[in-house]
This record gives structure tokens, C-alpha cells and sequence, in this order.
């Protein structure tokens, strides 16, 4: 079961062992810290690793939209700049310092704009592995950040990333773009395409792009990529 922390003043949500000898940040979507992220940082919680959501609404409350309230997750992206975000990725590893786990065994995975923040947070030297479902912003920054080609050489640690190319809202040349770019840093990255599958294809909270097979083959790379490159503390 999840818990709530709070930790310089950002919102945590928690699942698993403080114990554990892994750590990942769970990276919300535009909809908020809601059911489906605490299942998704129970589920790796379930798979041994000491899981932390920072609620980066936490300014305006840490507020749950609904996923057909566009207008409502809009208005709360648009709150969101770098130095917030900057603080917040570090609240979370502070925490997770203070419980004892350096950056050597620190992940972060993040859906949605929770992808563009994974990608960020791959460039603070917080973590040692990042994986991003369906993170925006490659061509045009967010967030006051830059786009995500641009910030590629700035990688600390390796990242794979998961898209759909039935995503309207990051066509599939931004996503190869993304994927050269990371290729000429001295990071290893990996981009992987499901043909039939649009954009929150990871989300079983919506029925209407939730695709199975996509989201089941996404996260045993997403393991697989985080037990190949994470130490135990």
C-alpha cells in the first residue's frame, strides 16, 4: 500500500521496503499522482525496488484530474517550469538519500509529461537509469525546458524510451530524431516503437488507448533495462 510523505515540502507518494536495496521515482502524468500511479509505484514496489511519486502539482494541492478534463491538466501543466521541477527531482532524492540510497542505485520512469520529466531528471545526476513512456517535448521544449534533442548531451546516466506510433501529438520523426540524438552522446539509449499503439498506451486507466501487449513488453524492458544498470546500495 502506498503512504504519504512529505519531504521539503514536496508531496511524496510511497510504496515498498525502505529496506529494499533499489529505489525508483515514479514520474506522474498530466492527470496528477491519481490511482493509476500509485498502482503503477505499487507494482514496483511488488518487484522489489523502494518506490517514490513526488507530487509535482503539489503547489496547487496535488490535484487528481479526470482524464477527459484536457483543460484541467493544461492549466496544471502550465504551472510547471524547470526550477520547480529542478526542486522537486531533488526533494525526491533527498529523500531517498536519507533513506540510504545513492544515485548508483536510484531509477526514474516517468508517463507522459512525466516522460519529458524522466528525460530531465536523466540530465541532474540523480539517478543511474531512465525510461520514458511517450515523453513530448523533443522538438519544442516544456516547461521552460529545452527541447529533448537538445538536452541529450546533457545525459548522466542511459535512458530507453517507449512510444506509439499511432501518437498524434509526437510523430514519429521527432521520436527517431530523439533517438539520434541520444545516439551521439556517449549515453547508451534505446527507443522502442509499438506499430499499433497511441499515445498512454501504458495507462489501464484509460480503456480507449490502453494497449496490453505494448504496456506488458514495455515495462519487462523497463525492469530489464533498470536491473542491468542499477548497484545495490
Amino acid at each position: 500500500m502506498t503512504s504519504r510523505q512529505l519531504h521539503h515540502d514536496v508531496a511524496l507518494t510511497v510504496a515498498g521496503d525502505a529496506g529494499s536495496s533499489r529505489a525508483v521515482l515514479v514520474i506522474q502524468e498530466a492527470f496528477g499522482v491519481n490511482d493509476h500511479i500509485r498502482d503503477v509505484t505499487e507494482r514496483f514496489a511488488a518487484a522489489g525496488y523502494y518506490a517514490v511519486a513526488p507530487e509535482l502539482f503539489h503547489r496547487l494541492g496535488s490535484p487528481e484530474i479526470a482524464y477527459d478534463d484536457f483543460p484541467a491538466a493544461m492549466t496544471a501543466m502550465a504551472t510547471l517550469d524547470e526550477e520547480g521541477l529542478r526542486a522537486d527531482l531533488n526533494a525526491a532524492a533527498d529523500f531517498l538519500a536519507h533513506e540510504g540510497f545513492t544515485p548508483a542505485s536510484v531509477a526514474v520512469v516517468g508517463y507522459c509529461m512525466g516522460g519529458t520529466v524522466a528525460f530531465y531528471a536523466a540530465t541532474l545526476g540523480l539517478v543511474a537509469a531512465a525510461a520514458s513512456y511517450y515523453g513530448g517535448g523533443i522538438g519544442a521544449g516544456r516547461f521552460g525546458l529545452p527541447p529533448l534533442v537538445d538536452l541529450a548531451p546533457r545525459l548522466t546516466c542511459d535512458w530507453i524510451g517507449f512510444y506509439g506510433d499511432l501518437d498524434k501529438g509526437i510523430p514519429v520523426d521527432q521520436v527517431e530524431a530523439l533517438r539520434e540524438a541520444v545516439a551521439r552522446t556517449p549515453r547508451r539509449g534505446e527507443v522502442v516503437r509499438y506499430a499499433d499503439a497511441d499515445h498512454g498506451f501504458h495507462c489501464d486507466g484509460r480503456p480507449a488507448v490502453f494497449n496490453a501487449a505494448a504496456a506488458a513488453d514495455a515495462y519487462r524492458r523497463t525492469l530489464d533495462f533498470f536491473d542491468s544498470r542499477l548497484q545495490d546500495r
